[in-house]
């Protein structure tokens, strides 16, 4: 791993280490039988995994944005292989949360029915959702009540895959476990746990997310209102105040031995927040949640990012905690505010420059700050691996060159921007 840059030549680099990264992903594939691809988790010597999170249905949703971009049909066979695996996978699966179970696997199945028109595929992806409808308790389905492993995904989930009535069921029980606080609501997060999370990944933010999405989508005005109490109640933790926008962790601060008070990527930080936002935005029409996703993203580009503040898992180059996810918020905001692309190219440098390149490819190691040696092994998933970098890379690369700034599969916690953006000088169209 190299030290960090802060000059990209053209997207033509980009796109050179987007297809780096696609060569290493593909040969880290495990070959079963009848031909499926399954892909193991490279950090530790566990069996192969089939969710979302780390495991082979993030590697389907890469390999169809590839399939888009470069029209090779080689990357759609990737995909449906690796897509073989999942559907094999569901029946056994022992979580249904939309990052580490059977909901995200869902949704990368139906995925493939609806691009490449395989049935089998979303003939499991009926049977998941199936599954998932009957594992609910009439509460929750686990430990996790928020966005990534618990309710508010599920109900995305759902919600993406074509089932809103699971969605709707998924969200109802945030209506009656609500917790009062001075500004609006907050929810506990698992139980025993005194902390409360704010965040996206596993906190008040993401549950309003999956709130909003879902009682805008199907007509339910009470669930929108829990939305914008949560919403009321993060708002109030702020700390930076205008023109910023930055909230604790958690409150009390959950394992302050292993956690920052404060992060700034997608999982636990403004990158994130900023998500919440556009939602609320989309859903209510109201411009004081622009004005709070701007305040969010000028916390983000005045935080010193991507310099490493202090090497760890909240500061990476992953999707979920790292560079990848504050990528995917700069290339929103460049399709959707008209933003220059100087912020992007940054961190599009500093993600050329920690790549590990060689005869194999490209691949990327984060740092893990409790263990010595702290250098983790490169990882093919979508959170802190391959997966997730190459996708945002590509997506950067069509924005660069005036194309289309949407994903090929949009994934349900992140609105869709809309379908193309105009090449201007300065902005876009200054990466030919």
């Amino acid at each position: 791993m190299t030290g960090a840059r802060t000059t990209l030549k053209d997207a033509g680099e980009a796109e050179a280490l987007a297809l780096d990264g696609l060569r290493w992903l593909a040969g880290s594939a495990r070959e079963t039988s009848g031909g499926k691809l399954a892909w193991p988790d490279l950090r530790s010597d566990s069996d192969v995994d089939h969710a979302f999170y780390r495991g082979a249905a993030g590697q389907v949703l890469v390999f169809l944005e590839a399939w888009r971009h470069f029209g090779d049909d080689t990357y759609a066979d990737t995909a449906l292989r690796t897509g073989r695996g999942v559907a094999d996978a569901v029946d056994g699966a022992d979580d249904d949360s939309l990052y580490f179970g059977r909901t995200g696997m869902a949704l990368v199945l139906r995925a493939l029915e609806e691009e490449l028109g395989d049935r089998t595929a979303g003939a499991a992806a009926d049977r998941a959702l199936t599954a998932v409808r009957s594992r609910f308790d009439g509460t929750r389905w686990g430990a996790l009540f928020e966005l990534m492993g618990g309710n508010a995904g599920i109900g995305l989930g759902a919600l993406a895959a074509g089932d809103p009535d699971l969605g709707v069921l998924a969200v109802e029980p945030y209506l009656r476990t609500a917790e009062p606080t001075p500004a609006g609501v907050q929810w506990t997060h698992r139980p025993g746990v005194a902390s409360h999370l704010h965040h996206v990944s596993h906190g008040t933010l993401g549950i309003v997310l999956a709130l909003a999405r879902i009682g805008g989508a199907t007509g339910r005005g009470d669930l929108v209102e829990l939305a914008l109490a949560g919403a009321a109640d993060v708002v109030a933790r702020d700390q930076a105040g205008p023109p910023g926008f930055l909230v604790p962790h958690s409150t009390p601060h959950f394992r302050p031995d292993v956690v920052d008070p404060v992060s700034y990527g997608w999982c636990h930080g403004p990158a994130g927040d900023g998500q919440a936002f556009r939602m609320l935005r989309d859903v209510t029409g109201d411009p004081a949640w622009t004005a709070l996703a701007d305040r969010c993203w000028h916390t983000v580009t005045h935080s010193g990012l991507p310099e490493r503040l202090r090497p760890g898992f909240w500061d990476n180059n992953g999707r979920c905690c790292g560079t990848a996810g504050v990528l995917a918020t700069a290339c929103d905001r460049i399709a959707e505010q008209r933003d220059t692309d100087d912020f992007a190219r940054i961190l599009v440098a500093d993600l050329a420059a920690r790549a590990t390149r060689d005869a194999d490819g490209a691949r990327w190691s984060n740092v893990d700050h409790r263990a010595v040696p702290g250098d983790l092994e490169p990882s093919t998933g979508w959170a802190m691996g391959n997966a997730g970098i190459v996708r945002e890379l590509l997506r950067f690369v069509r924005l660069s060159r005036g194309g289309d700034p949407r994903y090929a599969v949009a994934w349900p916690d992140q609105p869709q921007v809309p379908a193309r953006v105009p090449v201007r000088d300065g902005a876009v169209g200054a990466v030919a």
